[in-house]
């Protein structure tokens, strides 16, 4: 087989990967500290040639939304634009930004707690964009009072325990729960994904997945819960370079970590007692390959989220597939979005991230990031800050099936 049958460019694809990108790239304290949070400015995304979309249901998803934080992430996703929700109420502890989320959402009701709004019976679903440490407990409430519930990251912060509580939980409510993971919606993991399920990557070799968003300072946050938290108990833009590529899970890790520069990264100077900004773990997938998941805040330079991976039949790296099979008969182009329904930021994948669990809801199915996809992603690099304290231990890691 010559090279140019081995070879098929994902078209358009390799030529938005720059639009693709993190344009708040932070290389002086100064960019660091743009108003354009990293991650969250308007990205383009490839979309299928002349793709329309088409709606499933002419219902309204009734929609609670809670959050308005340092990043704004309860309206970033676009619940307010799609023609098949109607945004409730919101809520924010804080009056003004509950504020802030009424108007960016066009919402006239407001409650001053989660804990308020859960008990309008009117809502059937919630999208909590709360603190990371209260994810686990929010959602658990949210599924308690009957309703369907969608989430930030990660799906549990730092503790096994929540994530079997969480775990058992969404298993007995019967009800859908849904982890806005970007990584998945981005265009080089949906294409990836896309190959994989086709068969063409065949079993993962090796992945990787990287996140690296640099904080030369405390970055702003509820309760100081960012304060120099252990960078693998964030690790779902990363991990998301294998589980949302295979629907995979890992079973043993291995992890460093390197110790920071900065002050508040030293060990007497932050709630966690954690000393490291890096952090690069090893580890074992369930089909017997390897991945390499890497989170750091420490080095400066081309940030964001990016990942490869290696088949047993083919490659991508660099939004380019390499392999056996030819894919010239495969959409690997994300599909239409509704109107007025923007991609978004985190390569434009946020109004994707909506799309999907708006319709899971509205064909009463399991969203692509459901609980099993959301623990296998978080739960690794859990485990990893443990083996990093270890110098390295290789550890057993729990999975989750459903």
């Amino acid at each position: 087989m010559n090279q140019t049958s081995r070879r098929t460019f994902l078209g358009n694809v390799a030529a938005t990967t720059a639009l693709c990108g993190l344009t708040s790239c932070a290389t002086t304290r100064e960019k660091a500290t743009q108003k354009v949070i990293q991650g969250f400015d308007e990205t383009d995304t490839v979309v299928q040639k002349g793709a329309i979309w088409k709606p499933v249901s002419d219902r309204k998803v009734r929609m609670g939304i809670v959050g308005f934080g340092y990043c704004k992430f309860g309206a970033v996703f676009g619940f307010q634009d799609h023609p098949n929700v109607e945004v409730v109420a919101v809520s924010d502890l804080i009056p003004e930004r509950c504020a802030g989320l009424a108007k960016a959402c066009r919402c006239e009701k407001t409650y001053p707690s989660l804990e308020e709004m859960v008990k309008d019976d009117s809502i059937e679903a919630i999208f909590l964009a709360t603190d990371a440490p209260s994810h686990a407990r929010h959602c658990m409430l949210v599924l308690a009072h009957g309703k369907h519930v969608a989430c930030a990251v990660p799906a549990v912060f730092g503790s096994l325990e929540d994530a079997e509580k969480l775990y058992e939980a969404v298993k007995r409510s019967g009800l859908h729960y849904m982890m806005f993971e970007t990584s998945a919606y981005r265009g080089d993991c949906y294409a990836m994904r896309t190959l994989y399920n086709a068969g063409n990557l065949g079993k993962l070799v090796y992945s990787e997945g990287e996140y690296y968003h640099y904080s030369p300072e405390i970055p702003p946050s509820y309760k100081g819960w960012r304060n120099a938290l252990p960078p693998l108990w964030y690790p779902t833009h990363s991990t998301a370079y294998y589980v949302c590529v295979s629907g995979g899970h890992f079973t043993e890790v291995s992890c460093m970590g390197m110790p920071s520069i900065t002050s508040f990264f030293q060990p007497e100077n932050n709630p966690y007692k954690n000393p490291f900004a890096t952090e690069v773990a090893l580890l074992r997938t369930n089909e017997g390959g390897m991945a390499r998941m890497t989170v750091s805040y420490d080095t400066p330079g081309l940030g964001g989220e990016r990942g490869r991976v290696r088949g047993q039949r083919g490659s991508v790296t660099d939004m380019t597939y390499r392999g056996i099979d030819d894919i010239s008969g495969i959409e690997i182009a994300k599909p239409a979005l509704p109107p007025n329904v923007k991609p978004g930021g985190h390569g434009g994948s946020h109004g994707y991230l909506t799309e999907e669990f708006v319709t899971a809801l509205l064909q009463d199915r399991t969203p692509l990031v459901n609980i099993a996809w959301a623990l296998n992603m978080t739960v690794p690099g859990i485990v990893a800050h443990q083996s990093a304290l270890k110098d390295g231990e290789l550890l057993k890691v729990p999975h989750y099936t459903f």
